[in-house]
């Protein structure tokens, strides 16, 4: 964790106004409209993905050429220009431009302001052969050529070159390229892309997210081969992957189609995937659609991407569709984060969400544990490096395991089973362990996945750490076996719970939020601890005292902490708080709650890093002016002989008004003060 005295320390003079950034190129103040934005994302990909030097980079580059068909000198001004490495920024060292879009309202098409008409000019008159364009949402490369009898023509490609590259190394590559780690928000912006593409495009409104997550899983599938094939000596090749000029013809978009389809037929037979498809699911889309679809994702390393890129693009995607689709809403990534933090979870810990909606709980503790592994395994290497070792056959194999034998995720919702699979896929596996049941009825119920759990748990069990334990209940029953619960429940006016399911419960109640306190606790263990959502309702209301009586009467409570109404806006607004709790063990029960003397960690929450609209807000100063922080961006590329290579870049950025961070950090050292916690030399 950063330390946040160097940090204000190290504050600048610069007073930010309303709507204003620090452009990261410049570091100059500039104003944050939509093309702003774009553009500061692009610098990102142009650096980080491509390997251009900030040095080498001018944003509001005037290019002066002559128009051979108008006969003519012109002046065109482009938003990102890039040179070669270590020349003078003048036109004839020109390689690469970037034309940014006022905003998504401009297509690609536009006379004015589309692709041909901003990129054809230059690229037809001076020696820069690349360009790319961009909306914000759409992005088109555009490659020129000079034929046989001096014809200079431009065409569409699906890439073009990163810094050292030719456009004939792009395409020998072929099989053999290396996807690359997404920067910033490319990975957001790709997955809308192919969205609103198959929406769009391919009369596939309903269908269009389980379309794109059919290919998101077949990309996945054939990056895992990367570790399959090492471990049996054989040279792995992509078959995920499109030519930078396939997409464009017939011929190569049906070869496409057909590598992508055959990968698809492949993964639904896998060990993997088996238990994912019923075998008779079939890929819908066009050879142009997939064709399309597959170059933007074959772009990109889906395992070598951090779980915060994949899990915000993917629950993007997601909660978008089944908030269309379902009404459903989905816990904020910060609170997850946090939840996750405070109890922090090791290889140890067996861990259940009950309600688990796409994953977010169960991938962010998979993250938080895989942080652990490498940590454990390269404990000497810094910051940097080590996050490259996230993904390595070592760390992966010790979360797959960890994943495959310690998470579980039931949900009521068929589709959320799927939609949680796949994220634990690109999480790190772990997807086999997710089942559709209702958690209120459980060990009841009519759903098939119902007498698999117990199962599951139990060779669990056999390979964990607790294998000695005495459980309560007999092993057709997996209640009273898990360490840790992490868990939003449904709750709100609209959903009630059968009377025939609610009055099996103590707390008999139709309200699922309170049942599902008591379900939590009859799945933990003793002494096993839990972090859920609950709206305030629960924990103020005079009508629901006996609820929390039956609380402290299970329960230690280890840490309440209250929420703003922003936390959930603008997608309900709800009054809600963070819970932590420890099942009490037998020994404990017996101990009267006057008499019981134990500490409990409480915090109030004011910021979340956005307003009751969603906008982001920053830290500011007394007056109200947005404050401004000194940060180093670094990142590891390699060098032609393989040699790791760290770059950096020095910004100065604002930092979100998210209290729940500090929360985390100040429970870690209430542990510590406790006696809980004993700090361990790193």
């Amino acid at each position: 964790m950063a330390n946040s005295k160097s940090n204000i320390a190290s504050q600048t003079d610069i007073v930010l106004g309303e709507k204003e950034i620090v452009c990261s190129l410049t570091n100059k103040v500039v104003k944050t409209t939509d093309k702003e934005m774009t553009l500061q994302s692009m610098i990102a990909m142009m650096t980080e993905e491509y390997g251009f030097a900030q040095e080498d980079m001018e944003r509001d580059f005037k290019v002066k050429y002559e128009d051979a068909n108008e006969d003519k000198s012109k002046t065109q001004k482009v938003d990102l220009a890039i040179f070669s490495a270590g020349h003078a920024h003048d036109v004839d060292e020109l390689i690469r431009f970037v034309i940014v879009a006022k905003d998504a309202k401009i297509k690609s098409n536009d006379k004015k302001a589309g692709v041909e008409a901003t990129t054809e000019g230059i690229l037809s008159s001076t020696d820069c052969n690349f360009a790319c364009w961009t909306n914000g949402e759409d992005l088109q490369y555009v490659y020129s050529y000079e034929d046989d009898f001096g014809q200079v023509t431009c065409e569409a490609i699906s890439d073009f070159p990163a810094e050292g590259q030719t456009l004939e190394d792009l395409e020998a590559q072929g099989e053999r390229a290396m996807p690359r780690k997404p920067a910033n928000e490319s990975l957001v912006k790709t997955f809308k892309r192919c969205h609103d593409y198959i929406y769009g495009n391919e009369g596939m409104k309903k269908t269009a997210f389980w379309e794109l997550l059919n290919l998101i899983f077949c990309k996945l599938y054939d990056e895992k081969r990367r570790f399959t094939d090492a471990k049996q000596g054989i040279s792995y090749r992509r078959r995920f992957w499109v030519g930078v000029k396939e997409q464009n013809t017939e011929k190569g978009q049906a070869a496409v189609a057909e590598r992508i389809k055959g990968i698809f037929e492949d993964l639904k037979e896998s060990h993997i995937f088996k238990d994912v498809f019923d075998g008779n699911e079939q890929i819908m889309l066009s050879d142009r659609g997939l064709a399309f679809v597959a170059a933007e994702l074959a772009k990109y390393s889906f395992l070598d991407a951090t779980v915060d890129v994949k899990g915000t693009a993917y629950e993007t995607i997601v909660s978008n569709t089944l908030k269309q689709e379902a009404g459903q809403f989905f816990t904020p990534r910060n609170i997850i984060k946090c939840m996750v933090e405070m109890l922090d979870p090791d290889q140890n810990c067996r861990v259940l969400d009950p309600a688990c909606g796409s994953g977010g709980f169960l991938v962010m503790v998979l993250d938080h544990v895989r942080r652990k592994i490498a940590k454990n395994l390269y404990p000497d290497l810094d910051e940097v490096r080590l996050e490259a070792k996230y993904n390595s056959p070592e760390v992966d194999d010790a979360v797959r395991e960890y994943a495959e034998k310690m998470i579980f995720g039931f949900d009521f919702d068929p589709d959320l089973k799927k939609a949680a699979r796949m994220n634990m896929v690109m999480a790190g596996d772990g997807h086999s362990n997710i089942y559709n049941i209702n958690s209120l009825d459980y060990p009841y119920g009519s759903k098939p996945d119902v007498p698999l759990i117990a199962e599951a748990v139990n060779d669990s069990i056999k390979h964990s750490a607790d294998k000695d334990f005495h459980f309560e209940t007999p092993a057709s029953n997996a209640q009273g076996k898990f360490d840790m619960i992490f868990t939003n429940p449904p709750f709100g006016s609209k959903v009630e719970v059968d009377t025939e399911i609610s009055t099996r419960f103590e707390l008999n109640s139709t309200a699922p939020e309170v049942l599902f306190i008591e379900a939590c606790y009859n799945f933990l263990k003793p002494g096993g601890k839990m972090g859920i959502v609950l709206p305030d309702g629960i924990l103020g209301n005079p009508n629901t005292e006996s609820v929390r009586l039956w609380i402290l009467r299970h329960f230690k409570l280890l840490a309440s902490v209250d929420l703003p109404v922003e936390t959930f806006l603008p997608q309900v607004g709800v009054q809600a708080s963070l819970l932590f709790l420890q099942k009490k063990t037998d020994e404990e029960m017996l101990i009267p709650i006057e008499d019981e003397d134990y500490n409990v960690f409480m915090a109030i929450v004011e910021n979340v890093g956005k307003d009751r609209r969603g906008v982001p807000v920053y830290e500011k100063d007394d007056e109200g002016s947005e404050l401004l922080f000194e940060h180093t961006k670094k990142w590891l590329t390699y060098a032609d002989n393989g040699r790791e290579i760290v770059k950096s870049r020095k910004e100065r950025v604002k930092r979100l008004a998210d209290d729940l961070p500090k929360v985390a950090q100040a429970y870690l050292q209430f542990k510590i003060l406790c006696g809980d916690v004993i700090l361990k030399k790193s």
